[in-house]
């Protein structure tokens, strides 16, 4: 089982802890990643797209002229497709772009991400988060005394708000609830930083 340093708030060396084996040491399957990826911007889509039918163009309810003797083509209303203004065919319509995976094939997408922050010393154990008072500095402090100058994703076991409201404001940090983490958060973050209470919830959750 691989193990890994635990530090506290201040960056210090406190310790180590075993991560599972099966959660953390993983085989990465990238195509279900991108799957998982892929699955997860889908759902974001708004789908609010709307054009509108003939039947919903205001207006063209008379026959603009008489059926025959004219030496023009028929035509029953000026809101059909061929005139300016009129309705369009096929055009979009609101929908949800939104799909599932199955479970087992999001757990695997989401071993498979934990398992490459690991691999490529992404993952810094905190042995808990939390700060004196809600101030962003504490946390400001946080980030240089553990070496992070990039985009950080903070898990804990569950939110603190003090904590939330102290990172809120710092551009690129982010901070979740380990039931909640997702596999395009973690990539989109270079560093994760968890608590020892979050990697065990994260081991029951997404174990096989």
């Amino acid at each position: 089982m691989p193990k890994v340093p635990v530090y506290n708030i201040q960056g210090e060396n406190v310790g180590e802890i075993e991560l599972s084996e099966e959660v953390w040491n993983a085989e990465i399957h990238d195509s279900i990643v991108h799957d998982a990826v892929q699955s997860q911007l889908a759902s974001r889509r708004a789908g609010t797209h709307k054009v509108k039918t003939r039947a919903e163009v205001r207006g063209g309810g008379r026959k603009p002229w008489k059926q025959k003797g004219t030496g023009r083509a028929r035509q029953g209303s000026i809101r059909s497709p061929q005139w300016v203004g009129g309705g369009t065919v096929h055009g979009p319509a609101p929908r949800s772009y939104a799909y599932q995976l199955p479970k087992k094939v999001r757990r695997i997408a989401m071993r498979s991400v934990l398992t490459s922050k690991v691999a490529d010393g992404a993952l810094i154990v905190l042995d808990e988060l939390s700060v004196p008072e809600v101030k962003t500095r504490h946390m400001v402090s946080a980030l240089k005394a553990l070496g992070i100058n990039n985009k950080a994703l903070f898990v804990d076991a569950a939110k603190s708000e003090d904590v939330y409201r102290s990172l809120k404001n710092l551009q690129g940090v982010s901070y979740s609830a380990a039931d909640t983490i997702n596999v395009y958060d973690l990539l989109w973050h270079d560093r994760l930083v968890i608590t020892k209470a979050a990697v065990a919830r994260v081991e029951e959750v997404f174990s096989k």
